[in-house]
């Protein structure tokens, strides 16, 4: 009788035994830094991995070669008779883009799509006799190429008649939005942004109204203005970021419309109470629209926006308009597809990964996970190298050293953090074989430094973080050469 007894004293012993140990290995496996609030929604790091997204503005200014549309021109003359949305996503899909925003309606109040609302629309324009939907077939043809889809809609409007009854026309704007996201799904990102009429500035927009009708007939949509609440803009039409560039920031400082706000906007603020991080507009011509007159941009100087824009913790929204055939110009595409692959052709290749990486502290020591390896995979948000917290602040570092004596040959530096956990970097020095060459204030999701001249060839690369918000937590970096850059051109 007493057996049984002895063997299950035996077993519950073997049980508290193996418990132990298991809490003792638990116990060593250290787990992630805390993060550093804001942080953003799985929306917001998805917008932030697109890096270059596309804008495409059309309607009647295509026709009537203008800018900004009076609200006077006839329906009439919009009359794209070889438009082909297929071939506005096959260019998007060759320049590697996820994501396409059409100005369903612009300042001049033309609507892309049969709005029940008003006339003034496709329904009575010259094309497939009244009875097209562009927003419908861009719609389309971007979804079967795997593209995501944006919308914007103007709040000034020139042509309708309630513009400038508050009531009255907050209505209408209102159920045109909500025409849009009932009619059209998976709308990605809609676009917001202050215009007015310059001599009604008194008029008011109910945007509090507008975004919780956006958020409830899309959820996961995210909203751009000049506040937000998801993307906020960069502040300029140039395409560039501020050197300095938070993706945080205090929403309630901030007035859609404003231009006292544009300085803020363009740097965020590094005790910013939300996330908000920062899209760079531009057009790849001088104008918004097609013009006959206009080319697009050289290579030269849209590699010079993708660095002070995506190289500076921003996404570039980058225009590019169809012309009145309703399509995408040649030479635009030609120029897209070349960006493409002058980016491609500058990253395809990290020396870092065939160098000896080193670092002051790994967090857990050496079997801890968090270690150099780290920032040379393929995952750029959730691995990363994590140092100890118990070094002094300004002396957490990296370096990147040539093999067997071997000389590294870049011009291109890249830092990313683990945004994931917050963005924590305000001030970084980057040396090359013991020569400062860098004084850097913010990283974010991405920072691209061009270096003077048209290669460096060094033994070590040093990246000091001198002070942060906690723990640095960098989950990418890279050496890189531009076969492009010259040093005719400022360092970015």
């Amino acid at each position: 009788m007493t057996r049984p007894c002895f063997t299950f004293f035996l077993f519950i012993t073997i049980l508290l035994q193996l418990n132990k140990f298991s809490i003792s290995l638990l116990e060593q496996v250290p787990s992630p830094p805390l993060p550093i609030l804001p942080l953003p929604t799985y929306s917001q790091l998805k917008w932030q991995q697109r890096e270059i997204i596309m804008f495409l503005h059309f309607g009647v200014n295509t026709f009537s070669n203008s800018e900004w549309g009076t609200g006077h021109e006839s329906p009439s003359i919009f009359n794209p008779i070889g438009l082909n949305t297929t071939q506005w996503a096959h260019v998007a899909e060759e320049a590697g883009i996820s994501l396409m925003i059409l100005t369903a309606k612009h300042h001049d109040g033309f609507c892309l799509w049969p709005s029940k609302y008003t006339k003034h629309s496709v329904i009575s324009s010259t094309w497939q006799n009244g009875k097209g939907d562009v927003v419908q077939e861009f719609v389309n043809a971007a979804t079967d190429k795997g593209i995501d889809v944006g919308i914007y809609l103007s709040p000034w409007d020139r042509h309708d008649s309630r513009y400038g009854h508050d009531l009255l026309y907050n209505e209408y704007y209102l159920a045109q939005l909500q025409e849009l996201l009932k009619k059209y799904e998976n709308v990605r990102e809609i676009w917001f942004d202050g215009a007015k009429d310059p001599s009604a500035q008194n008029v008011s927009y109910y945007f509090t109204d507008w975004f919780g009708m956006v958020k409830e007939l899309q959820s996961s949509i995210n909203i751009f203005s000049d506040a937000g609440p998801d993307v906020r803009w960069v502040g300029d039409e140039d395409g560039a970021a501020g050197d300095t560039c938070w993706s945080t920031i205090n929403r309630t400082s901030l007035s859609i419309g404003s231009p006292n706000i544009t300085s803020y906007i363009n740097t965020g603020d590094p005790r910013g109470t939300d996330w908000l991080p920062a899209e760079c507009d531009v057009s790849i011509r001088p104008g918004w629209f097609w013009h006959k007159s206009e080319s697009p941009k050289k290579l030269s100087e849209l590699l010079d926006i993708y660095y002070k824009s995506v190289g500076r913790n921003c996404v570039l929204l980058l225009n590019v308009p169809p012309n009145t055939t309703g399509l995408i110009s040649e030479n635009d595409a030609h120029r897209l597809k070349e960006f493409r692959s002058a980016i491609n052709t500058i990253f395809y290749q990290n020396i870092a990964e065939s160098s000896y990486v080193k670092v002051s502290s790994q967090r857990g020591g050496k079997e801890g996970g968090f270690g150099p390896e780290n920032m040379l995979d393929s995952d750029h948000l959730w691995s990363y190298w994590a140092p100890k917290e118990d070094n002094k602040e300004n002396d957490h570092w990296i370096e990147i050293w040539g093999k067997d004596d071997g000389r590294l040959r870049f011009n291109v530096i890249r830092i990313q953090e683990a945004i994931g956990l917050g963005q924590r970097i305000q001030r970084y020095e980057i040396y090359v074989d013991g020569k400062g060459i860098i004084k850097g204030t913010t990283i974010g999701y991405k920072r691209l430094h061009r270096l003077d001249g048209d290669v460096v060839h060094a033994h070590f690369v040093r990246i000091k973080f001198i002070e942060a918000k906690g723990v640095p937590l960098i989950s990418s970096i890279g050496l890189h050469f531009d076969p492009f850059w010259h040093s005719r051109f400022t360092p970015t």
